[in-house]
């Protein structure tokens, strides 16, 4: 059977997951759920990876956290999430000098409920393929990128696209912010 990708137009799904948000004894895990992100009227930006004590997720996971001003500037909440448990994604915060001082949270979808949800797991191991998820204050799922297991993304694609999203407007082909939009 093949998977069902959650698109744009659609709904993001309701959940409510552990997340990592520091590697402070006693303050490593917080309880994330969608009802929390809606109330916040914030957009939402989250991000994929398949496995924690990886080679490309870690370098995709510092270039977001490298960023993770730039998405607060645009009152966008950034999440990190994979298929590993709490547990795994503390250890390798502690474990990864790059990961040590995030700046968002780390969802672990251990059930894979949310994963599934979304259509991004990867039929044989089962773990998420590296989505991207751009959702809007009423929890729409306004962009969507999908790559391969063994491709990194671009998170200035990511920032353009929330950019592009944010301005409500017609923007043309590799439109960053600052340049003028098109009018019908």
């Amino acid at each position: 059977m093949k998977n069902v990708i959650l698109s744009v137009g659609s709904e993001f799904p309701e959940f409510k997951k552990t997340a990592v948000v520091s590697i402070e004894k006693g303050k490593e895990f917080y309880e994330l759920s969608s009802e929390e992100l809606k109330n916040s009227g914030k957009w939402m930006v989250m991000f994929w990876w398949p496995k924690d004590f990886t080679f490309v997720c870690p370098t995709e996971i510092a270039e977001f956290n490298k960023h993770a001003q730039d998405f607060a500037d645009r009152d966008a909440v950034l999440i990190g999430a994979s298929t590993d448990s709490e547990f795994v994604h503390a250890a390798w915060r502690r474990d990864h000098e790059d990961l040590r001082g995030l700046q968002f949270p780390m969802l672990a979808d251990t059930s894979k409920s949310l994963a599934t949800e979304l259509g991004i797991l990867e039929a044989n191991e089962k773990v998420a393929y590296r989505a991207t998820y751009i959702v809007d204050p009423q929890g729409i799922v306004r962009w969507v990128s999908l790559y391969d297991l063994s491709v990194g993304r671009s998170v200035k694609e990511v920032l353009r696209v929330l950019d592009a999203l944010q301005t409500d407007e017609l923007c043309p082909c590799n439109w960053t912010k600052g340049e003028a939009t098109l009018t019908a």
